[in-house]
C-alpha cells in the first residue's frame, strides 16, 4: 500500500466560491496564503484570470486568451495574497457586484529564489511536498535551452505562458510525450514540433525548450506552473472515452477537489470542482479556454467525483466522446492511501 505525504489536501490546493461586492473585498477560507489564484465570474462572460505570486498581485493573464499581462490598477486586479486567501479589488473579473465566481488556489513557496540551474537562470516558488512550483524566466530563443523547476522529480504537466507579449499557452503533458503541445487557450488538439521542448523530457532539476517565440522568445519574460504527481494528492495522466454515459473509470488515489479535462481533439478544457458541486453528479461545467460562464445545461452531468477517482457520465462533447483520448489533471479532497480513507459523496 502507498503512502501519501500530504493527510489534507486542502492546505495545498482548495477551490473558493465567492460573491463579488463591486470593491475591495477580502476572501477567506482559503486555509492558507495562495501563491497562485485562478479566478472566472461564474454568472456571466469575464474572462478566466490567473495570478501569481512571482509576477506579483499586481499582473493578470488570461487563460482563454493569448494577450500579454496586464496591470490597470487596483480595481481591475488581485490587491494582494493573504494569509487565509486573497483580496480582490471588485472589477468584473474578480468581484462585480452580485457577480458570482470561483477561485482555484495553490500554494507554492512564497516570492520565491534564484534558481540557477538550467542554461537560463530562473527565479522559483517551489513547494517539494505538493509536487507544484512557479517558474519566471527570460527566454533566449536557443535550441536546447534548459530551465530549472526545482521540483526534484520529473514533472508530468508543464504550462507556460509568453508573458511580456502575445502568444498562445505551451502546455507539456508526459502522456502527450516530449514532441508535442497542446495550447490552454484553445480547443485545438496537441500538435508536433521538434520546436516545443526539442524532443527532450523533463528531468528531475530541468525542462527543455526549443527555439520556440512562444516559449522560449529571446529577451521576453515567462511564466511556467509545473506539477509532479503526488501519491494521494494529485495526478496527471490520459483515458479514452468510450462513448458511453457510463462512461471510463479513471483511478486516482483519492477523492478530487478539482478535475481539469482535455480532448486531444476540437473540444474546450472542461474544468469540475467540490464547491460548485458539493454532491454528484458533476453539473457546473466552466472551460479555462473560454469566457463563458458556469454552464449548467446538462442535468446528467458530466463526470462523478468517487472516493477513489472520477467517472465519466456523459458520453461525447468535452469528457466521453467514443475513442477519444483525454487528458486529465487532479487535485485532491481527501487521500484514499494508507491511513487516509476517504470516502464518497
Amino acid at each position: 500500500m502507498a503512502y501519501t505525504t500530504i493527510k489534507k489536501p486542502t492546505d495545498y490546493f482548495n477551490p473558493k466560491i465567492y460573491t463579488g461586492t463591486g470593491s475591495s473585498n477580502a476572501i477567506t477560507g482559503v486555509g492558507f496564503q495562495p501563491d497562485l489564484v485562478w479566478i472566472k465570474q461564474r454568472s456571466g462572460t469575464e474572462d478566466n484570470v490567473v495570478f501569481d505570486v512571482l509576477r506579483t498581485a499586481a499582473y493578470r493573464i488570461y487563460s482563454n486568451s493569448s494577450a500579454a499581462q496586464t496591470n490597470s490598477g487596483a480595481s481591475t486586479r488581485l490587491v494582494s495574497f493573504d494569509s487565509d486567501g486573497f483580496t480582490e479589488g471588485g472589477d468584473g473579473m474578480t468581484g462585480n457586484d452580485g457577480s458570482t465566481y470561483v477561485s482555484w488556489n495553490w500554494k507554492a513557496n512564497g516570492a520565491g529564489s534564484l534558481n540557477e540551474v538550467g542554461s537560463i537562470d530562473s527565479t522559483v516558488s517551489v513547494n517539494t511536498t505538493s509536487g507544484f512550483s512557479i517558474v519566471k524566466y527570460t527566454g533566449n530563443e536557443v535550441t536546447g535551452a534548459t530551465v530549472g523547476h526545482g521540483l526534484g522529480a520529473v514533472p508530468q504537466v508543464i504550462i507556460i505562458k509568453k508573458v511580456s507579449q502575445a502568444d498562445d499557452w505551451f502546455c507539456y503533458f508526459e502522456s502527450l510525450g516530449n514532441t508535442k503541445k497542446i495550447s490552454l487557450n484553445t480547443t485545438d488538439a496537441s500538435a508536433s514540433n521538434s520546436s516545443y521542448w526539442n524532443n527532450t523530457s523533463p528531468t528531475s532539476s530541468v525542462f527543455t525548450l526549443g527555439a520556440n517565440g512562444a516559449n522560449n522568445a529571446s529577451g521576453q519574460d515567462h511564466i511556467a506552473y509545473c506539477f509532479r504527481d503526488v501519491v494521494g494528492y494529485q495526478k496527471f495522466g490520459r483515458y479514452k472515452g468510450n462513448g458511453e454515459n457510463d462512461g471510463a473509470f479513471v483511478y486516482l488515489g483519492f477523492r478530487p477537489a478539482y478535475v481539469m479535462i482535455k480532448k486531444d481533439g476540437a473540444d474546450g478544457w472542461q474544468i469540475f470542482d467540490n464547491k460548485r458541486d458539493t454532491y454528484n453528479p458533476e453539473v457546473h461545467r466552466i472551460e479555462a479556454d473560454s469566457n463563458a460562464g458556469d454552464y449548467t445545461g446538462l442535468s446528467a452531468g458530466w463526470v462523478d467525483f468517487l472516493s477513489n477517482g472520477f467517472k465519466v457520465r456523459y458520453s461525447g462533447g468535452g469528457v466521453g466522446s467514443s475513442g477519444s483520448d483525454y487528458l486529465f489533471m487532479a487535485f485532491a479532497a481527501q487521500p484514499l492511501v494508507g491511513d487516509n480513507p476517504a470516502t464518497a459523496r
